[in-house]
């Protein structure tokens, strides 16, 4: 181990090396010498590496008690070695196995300048100051101390802790007694050494405890030496445990490996029985010397013309490599090679190793693996890997690895086509006849658009119903061509399901690769915002992203207002104003109005300069999600909103977590659901009758109500508001602003405060702007009236002191 040592350790100008061969010539040293730090084995002589470190802490040699001792051992068990160690003073025992670690470990003791041996700590927990004291000048000498007083605190520095050398546990302690925080303690540690100290009479306690799991009581008041022992014999106790099940494991790591070992042996025996690994002997030229019959079967029926020659079963290609390494090999510039190689005749994949002969045998031994299953996997698996399992077609990790390497090389002289099409009201084919028949389509649109191509351009199917198209040289009205041609041919001839008939368009968004953009994924976001725009338009047809466009630039305006509203959502930026709903017969203010603001670098944005924004780009949804989210929270918290009207978007109908969200928040926030409307506009009603009324059914069963916003505006029907469960609606401000002036107006308001009533709904009129129309409503009957007459929108803050 000296020469091993050595190695590590080399004597340099920083590093002085004293080396001697036993503990005699050891201690003659260190009576005449100081010394930094001792590195020592355990057999060293006539004292060993034990007593050479228990004569340097007595301080009867010239080094200094304190000096690092590292102990070297051939054979280690954690917690023996740790324990002996401690006993012994030692700084660090080390496995011969580690010796590689010297270097650093005598580094880290030099920074440090002293030993680096730690004390371990013991946990008093005592509530009589003079008790807990004494107990902790008797262990002072030998450990670290730390005292608890009452029973919380002391298993809250456990739980900070982990773990101590020791628990001394009064029985009797305030808010938690000596069981329950033994319980605490075993339940996080159920190894820890716990010595109850117990008063007399209290013998049965201490039973109870111990059967708790405490290794042993001592009864107070105590004797310092009846201490010292009772804690020696329960670290004792634990290092004990713990060397046992460290032995335990050891021993069962044995019989493992000697299992291991017997069925290793069994597996060699049987393969060299039936070898079917190929083994063989060549020369430097690559004529077989010596083949198993493993290489024979394998190559029985190959019409090789020189079967002496191994590298003539190979590809030409690999000849030449093979053929240098072999050269190398057998000039010992080389040791070994290995490569993964296809053999031509037979055509098989084989895992080739090639190795120099021992001594001085000339030539080159080779083990070829067949790994044609496996190389044909990895072929499979990363066809997987970059291929849509439906229709074949090449995927997204596929398409936008091409995307940036087509980007890297595209220039404005080598101009490339990106084109993302999406499938017109597919969804209704998978709504209407499932999943299994909307995937014959899809199958059917691949097919098609492959039509379509060139072998020159790539299909990738990158979503549901999504695909794109990259098509090298081509110039933007060249893509658009090709695009407006993909369109017709999907649209040209129906697609049948058993005994349906469709009809199915696109959309496409056609950019231009050209190089001028760093990142690839930008192509990708014009293409996108181009489809976008296609949709606008009427679908089933193609549109070109370009800068100057008025269409695309409205587009990615859109998107740039649905990322300040994600920001906004993140940072807490959205804003909530309330304006007062009153009852025109009694002037009392009945319930708010929620109304969204964005706050965005200190101007406050209203709802007209975004929403419209954001149902373009499909965002609305999250908007719904948070605007109820906040407005129910501030309803918990300010009194004033004993009732609000919260808006939906058109889309809400159609969010199916919209209802479980509002129940789980109302849940959340303990607001009574029968203090919210939910307002939605009659127009977005219409559009989708059946979708409304069932999602204001479940609204309505949650003890919420719902409004029809905007009344008047949608062409209604009474049969349409009879369907819609709405307890109140809302005339549209266009006719109220006016109805003092305009006497077609005024009919129309009164019409429409009339059907209200005789459907059982209250009335509500918005834009109530002076005090003359107020009058007007309150003579027809109108139940409420909203408007700047009344009061306009407020923050909370201001509405608190205002009403």
């Amino acid at each position: 181990m000296q020469e091993a040592v050595q190695q590590f350790l080399p004597e340099s100008a920083a590093l002085q090396l004293i080396v001697v061969n036993n503990s005699a010539d050891a201690i003659t040293i260190l009576k005449q010498k100081h010394v930094d730090l001792i590195l020592t084995e355990i057999e060293i002589g006539g004292i060993d590496g034990w007593r050479l470190a228990r004569l340097v802490r007595a301080n009867v040699l010239k080094c200094e008690e304190k000096t690092p001792i590292i102990l070297l051992s051939a054979t280690y068990c954690e917690r023996i070695t740790e324990t002996t160690a401690r006993a012994y003073a030692i700084d660090l025992v080390l496995p011969k196995e580690h010796i590689a670690q010297i270097p650093q470990i005598v580094a880290r003791f030099q920074q440090a300048g002293h030993r680096s041996q730690q004390r371990q700590t013991i946990l008093i927990v005592e509530d009589d100051a003079d008790i807990a004291e004494l107990a902790k000048r008797i262990v002072l000498p030998n450990y670290d101390v730390e005292i608890a007083v009452t029973g919380p605190q002391a298993v809250d520095m456990y739980r900070r802790s982990g773990s101590y050398a020791l628990v001394l546990l009064d029985v009797m302690l305030p808010e938690l007694n000596g069981q329950e925080v033994l319980a605490e303690i075993m339940q996080l540690n159920p190894k820890q050494s716990v010595v109850v100290m117990t008063a007399h009479g209290g013998i049965e306690l201490a039973e109870q405890m111990m059967l708790q799991g405490a290794a042993d009581f001592v009864n107070k008041p105590f004797r310092a030496e009846q201490l010292r022992r009772v804690i020696d014999v329960a670290a004792m106790r634990e290092d004990f445990l713990i060397s046992n099940e460290q032995f335990k494991q050891k021993v069962q790591q044995l019989a493992g490996s000697e299992e291991r070992y017997r069925d290793l042996s069994e597996v060699h025996q049987r393969v060299l029985d039936h070898v079917s690994t190929v083994l063989m002997e060549l020369t430097s030229a690559g004529t077989i010397k010596f083949a198993n019959r493993a290489w024979y079967d394998l190559t029985a029926y190959s019409a090789v013309a020189d079967p002496a020659s191994f590298l003539h079963f190979l590809r030409p290609a690999d000849q030449t490599l093979v053929r240098a390494q072999l050269a190398a090999i057998c000039a010992g510039d080389l040791e070994q090679w290995r490569a993964e190689l296809q053999l031509a005749q037979p055509n098989f994949w084989m895992s080739l190793n090639m190795a120099a002969l021992p001594d001085k045998i000339s030539g080159v031994t080779v083990t070829l693996e067949n790994i044609d299953e496996r190389k044909k996997a990895e072929q499979e698996l990363q066809h997987l890997a970059m291929h849509d399992p439906l229709t074949g077609l090449y995927n997204r990790h596929f398409s936008d690895r091409e995307l940036m390497r087509i980007a890297a090389l595209a220039s404005d002289k080598q101009l490339h086509a990106l084109m993302y099409i999406d499938l017109d009201h597919f969804k209704v084919v998978n709504d209407s006849h499932g999943h299994s028949q909307g995937d014959a389509i899809l199958r059917e649109v691949a097919n098609r658009l492959a039509m379509g191509l060139s072998a020159d351009d790539l299909l990738c199917r990158v979503g549901g119903d999504e695909f794109v198209v990259i098509s090298p040289d081509k110039t933007l009205e060249q893509a658009n061509e090709l695009a407006t041609r993909l369109c017709v041919a999907l649209d040209a001839q129906p697609y049948r399901l058993m005994d349906k008939v469709y009809t199915l368009s696109c959309s496409i968004g056609v950019t231009i690769v050209d190089g001028s953009q760093p990142d690839a994924q930008v192509y990708l976001q014009q293409a996108d915002i181009a489809l976008y725009v296609a949709k606008a338009k009427g679908r089933n047809r193609a549109h070109c992203y370009s800068v100057s466009d008025a269409a695309s630039d409205k587009l990615r305006n859109s998107l740039q207002w649905a990322q300040q509203l994600r920001e906004a959502i993140v940072n807490d930026h959205i804003v909530m104003h309330f304006q007062p709903i009153m009852c025109v017969r009694t002037a009392e203010i009945v319930y708010y109005e929620a109304l969204v603001r964005l706050n965005l670098n200190g101007n406050i944005v209203y709802p007209g300069e975004f929403i419209q924004a954001l149902e373009q780009v499909e965002d609305i949804n999250l908007l719904d999600h948070q605007v109820i989210g906040k407005t129910i929270e501030m309803m918990s918290r300010h009194p004033v909103l004993k009732k609000v009207a919260i808006n939906l978007s058109a889309q809400a109908f159609r969010d199916e977590r919209l209802v479980p969200w509002i129940e789980q928040t109302l849940l959340k926030y303990q607001v009574a659901p029968s203090r919210v409307v939910f307002e939605l506009t009659e127009t977005a009603s219409l559009n989708n009758i059946a979708g409304t009324c069932a999602m204001f059914n479940q609204l309505n069963r949650l003890g919420c109500e719902f409004s029809i916003d905007d009344f008047g505006t949608g062409f209604s029907t009474f049969s349409y508001i009879k369907q819609l469960p709405a307890s109140s609606i809302k005339i549209d401000g266009s006719f109220v602003k006016n109805m003092h002036q305009d006497a077609m107006d005024f009919v129309l308001v009164k019409a429409m405060a009339e059907i209200a009533h005789a459907l059982g709904r209250k009335s509500v009129a918005e834009f109530v702007e002076n005090e003359q129309i107020l009058t007007l409503l309150q003579q027809l009957g109108v139940d409420y009236a909203q408007g700047y007459h009344i009061s306009k929108p407020l923050p909370i803050e201001l509405l608190e002191k205002t009403f």
